[in-house]
């Protein structure tokens, strides 16, 4: 689908990238805002320029906001430069705490806290790692962002920097989706999703997980 195309006849609308790679993303380690906070790893930071460029070549963002982790920042700040804007953080952004699971594979977790996994994936409400942040929890940060966003942006596209977590929150919100269906999204590093919402705030996912913007930068 044309990027171009996403937020025609609408009032506003979110462009949400996920931040590239760091050392963890191959590996598939859960890297959220209660452990180590990795920088973009070289490939990661090829993937954040890749982005930008197809972002200007797109056209039409008025605004870019991150999370404050900084892999997001970065990631923010390679597509601002080429934007000509500033990255504004958004403290809703951050990515979802997973407490003791921090720096593990989903292999590994299952491996060590296998009730606790099988309760996490079937409910928003299961703390992971034993002192982490909930769906639900991030659901309605994720939520209250949103709504910031479009207030304050209102008849604009705005760049939206964040994780897999959030996002995926954002795009189930959107479509109105059950918890359980933040598991059967993928949204690589560095993809672009695009949710457009009218003047009453309903919304309408118009691209999701595109990653064509990559494919000479893996």
């Amino acid at each position: 689908m044309n990027l171009a195309l996403a937020d025609q006849g609408t009032s506003t609308t979110l462009l949400l990238l996920r931040h590239g790679e760091t050392a963890l993303t191959p590996e598939k380690r859960l890297s959220g805002s209660g452990g180590f906070d990795p920088a973009l790893s070289e490939t990661g930071e090829r993937q954040a320029e890749a982005a930008g460029r197809r972002l200007v070549a797109r056209g039409a963002v008025q605004a870019v906001v991150s999370s404050p982790m900084r892999r997001a920042q970065q990631t923010a700040e390679a597509a601002a430069r080429r934007l000509g804007l500033e990255v504004h953080v958004d403290e809703g952004l951050r990515e979802a705490d997973f407490g003791a699971w921090e720096g593990l594979t989903f292999a590994e977790v299952r491996e060590r806290y296998p009730d606790e996994m099988a309760a996490w994936l079937a409910s928003p409400a299961a703390v992971p790692g034993g002192t982490g942040e909930t769906f639900t929890a991030v659901a309605r940060r994720a939520a209250r962002s949103r709504d910031r966003l479009l207030t304050r942006y209102e008849g604009q596209t705005v760049l939206v920097v964040s994780h897999v977590g959030v996002l995926r929150t954002l795009v189930r919100l959107a479509l109105g989706a059950p918890p359980g269906s933040l598991f059967r999204m993928e949204l690589a590093a560095a993809s672009l999703s695009a949710v457009a919402y009218d003047g009453e705030g309903h919304a309408s996912v118009r691209l999701l997980n595109d990653t064509s913007h990559l494919a000479d930068h893996r």
